[in-house]
């Protein structure tokens, strides 16, 4: 873009955006035929990626994207000057818009309407594209149309699509017969990139505007080089001179008064701010044991936030949940504190504890959701932050511990039996289903013929006996990764659990012959096998959890599937009858670089039934292995042991274990 087209506010707002290059969102624009229209204006923050990071330039455009991207382009003062009653007041797109027709750029239909929405005829585009060229002061020529289909070009438009053909704007679509230009046609996102780029150009060469005189486009930064820059009262300045290696370039900080380091235009170390998973080709990162990337501990969803420690050129150390570890340094974003725009939190609402979630590419929040009752540290209308949701602070850098909560469903082990009869989950099945279907909206139009659930009550007992899990927590998987038994996997699949529907690719996942085959593997090929002590290699405790305890250490990307499974447990046992809140005594089997022998009875003389393996207990050493206590007594060998229900696969009922070992916590 030239002195006469970019305005100093995009330089800013590039400035601003460096936390998160363009390219990383490149992924479905990399091989496209206009990859570099498409990538010069979505450096310039003209077009934007979606909540996926994806650009879709085959998608058609539409009236009010093309629109926002003109007003972008050249930078058009507000203007209230034109309403359409079919815009939201205040929102951007409408702003653009509205500035746009101020400019007399463009405008709406009859009745008042714009339309933003209808996809943009190509034919629309050239009077867009004219009246453009006419702002800018370039010169109104136009070339004679030869096109095979001139007489589907409606007069009105004739003049503006003369235009775009003189000045190499807009082209007709070369065919057997000839040259068309398809008028009525509409045109992608990517066609649009191209159009306004030839736009931009021929404004560069043509205009007669010369009122407007700013920075050229600051040059793309190698991304192999090194830069130092600094971050105070929420601006960000980067210093133009090149690093070869990141050692020049800590030096250089170091001997300065700045704060960042950057490789290309990626912040690679700030004095403090927050971690976040980048958007990566597998839609996950791990955390690893080691600074070689040898040792994986656990993982997380793109998007996902971290507690930031420190950084190079290869690592950042994060905390994750209340595992400590380190991701690749091109596997995270680092964004400073004060270029925060949001991050998760808790609060509390009409008596409990409310989790509201951020995800840090999209930079939106993705809803929220009720773990519990509301712990008594915690007052109404304040912000609380956790990265394990268990302790919790009253900043967001995790520096000034207020309590410690723990969610009773969320590490009460699944071996304690749920007390809900067979008959009463159907009950609450159908119920579920019912509101469901109530909301109106399409997805449950038929949850109570259709929904995988119906008439499960008497497996989930079944199982539970036979299985020895919680009826109510497979119930709870099966309601949060089969939306209530209604997702495509579970209606077309028969699989209720998204068992191998992975986040590089959800189209995936395992067909299964029937609703009970699906719930067979969830306990014969996960929670019994991968979870367990003896064989598990997944081992972490038999809980929901979260990334340091329990299952979601490793079943799940999403860092807040236990706490979800716990949420929908607490939410239906809370309302259909409060049969299974605290039915036990919790606890952590404690092993921290030590193995911990489970006995058949009260003695160390006892035959061993299983180990549990040494694991990672947490950056605050506040968890384990989560263990009910069943009883507990004084055995012959004079130390006090504890009956705890077995983790054994098959399942033993009982094992004992020394209480030195244990460590008896108070759930809420």
């Amino acid at each position: 873009m030239t002195k006469k087209i970019i305005s100093l506010a995009v330089i800013c707002l590039l400035m601003m955006s460096m936390t998160i290059p363009s390219t990383s969102y490149a992924n479905d624009i990399k091989n496209h035929p206009m990859v570099h229209e498409l990538t010069y204006w979505s450096s310039l923050n003209v077009i934007r990626p979606d909540a996926k990071g994806n650009y879709n330039p085959n998608r058609a455009v539409t009236r009010g994207e093309f629109a926002s991207y003109i007003a972008r382009i050249l930078n058009l003062p507000v203007s209230d000057t034109h309403t359409f009653k079919d815009l939201k007041p205040g929102v951007e797109l409408t702003n653009e818009i509205q500035a746009a027709a101020g400019a007399n750029i463009l405008s709406g239909y009859p009745d008042g309407t714009f339309r933003p929405n209808e996809k943009i005829t190509r034919e629309q585009m050239s009077a867009l594209l004219l009246r453009a060229l006419t702002y800018k002061n370039v010169p109104l020529n136009g070339a004679p149309l030869t096109f095979k289909d001139n007489e589907k070009i409606r007069n009105e438009f004739k003049p503006a699509v003369a235009a775009n053909v003189y000045y190499n704007i807009i082209r007709g679509s070369q065919t057997a017969k000839g040259i068309y230009f398809e008028p009525k046609g509409s045109a992608t996102i990517a066609h649009a990139a191209a159009f306004l780029y030839r736009m931009n150009t021929t404004i560069d060469q043509y205009s007669t505007d010369n009122s407007v005189e700013t920075p050229e486009t600051p040059p793309v930064a190698n991304p192999s080089n090194y830069y130092i820059g600094n971050i105070s009262n929420g601006k960000v300045t980067k210093n133009p001179t090149i690093y070869f290696t990141y050692e020049q370039a800590e030096a250089a900080l170091n001997a300065s008064k700045v704060n960042l380091i950057y490789k290309g235009d990626k912040i690679i170390k700030m004095p403090s701010g927050m971690a976040s998973a980048a958007d990566t080709t597998a839609n996950t990162v791990s955390i690893y044991a080691d600074s070689n990337f040898k040792t994986a501990l656990t993982y997380a969803v793109e998007g996902s936030e971290f507690k930031y420690y420190s950084s190079n050129d290869k690592y950042a150390i994060v905390r994750l949940a209340d595992t400590k570890g380190y991701a690749k340094i091109d596997e995270v974003t680092l964004t400073p504190s004060s270029l925060l725009k949001g991050q998760n939190y808790y609060y509390i609402a009409g008596g409990f504890l409310t989790h509201k979630i951020y995800n840090h590419i999209t930079q939106a929040y993705v809803g929220e959701y009720v773990i519990g009752p509301a712990p008594s540290f915690m007052k109404s209308g304040v912000n609380y932050y956790s990265q394990d949701g268990v302790n919790f602070y009253s900043d967001f850098l995790l520096t000034s511990q207020v309590g410690t909560y723990y969610p009773y469903f969320q590490f009460a082990s699944v071996r304690q039996p749920s007390n809900y009869s067979a008959e009463e989950l159907d009950t609450i099945i159908m119920t579920l289903l019912q509101e469901r279907q109530a909301t109106g909206l399409a997805r449950y139009a038929n949850a109570t013929t259709e929904s995988r659930l119906i008439g499960m009550g008497a497996l989930l007992k079944q199982v539970e006996a036979s299985h020895n899990v919680n009826a109510l927590f497979i119930l709870a998987a099966s309601m949060h990764e089969g939306d209530y038994g209604i997702s495509t996997n579970s209606l077309q699949k028969n699989n209720i659990f998204g068992i191998k529907v992975f986040d590089s690719d959800t189209t995936l996942g395992t067909t299964y012959a029937s609703r009970d085959d699906s719930v067979m593997a969830f306990l014969n090929h996960y929670v019994n096998l991968n979870y367990v002590p003896q064989s598990g290699g997944f081992a972490k405790g038999a809980a929901p959890g979260n990334k340091t305890s329990g299952m979601n250490v490793h079943y799940a990307s999403d860092p807040f599937w236990g706490s979800k499974i716990a949420g929908h447990m607490f939410r239906i046992n809370n309302r259909f009858g409060n049969k299974d809140y605290k039915q036990a005594k919790l606890a952590f089997v404690i092993n921290n670089g030590d193995l911990v022998n489970t006995r058949a009875d009260a003695t160390t003389s006892s035959e061993k039934v299983y180990t549990y393996k040494a694991k990672n207990v947490g950056e605050t050493k506040t968890f384990g292995y989560p263990v009910v206590i069943v009883e507990e007594t004084t055995g012959s060998d004079g130390y006090v042991w504890y009956k705890l229900l077995s983790d054994a696969n098959p399942p033993s009922k009982y094992v004992w274990v020394r209480s030195d070992l244990v460590k008896p916590f108070t759930a809420n």
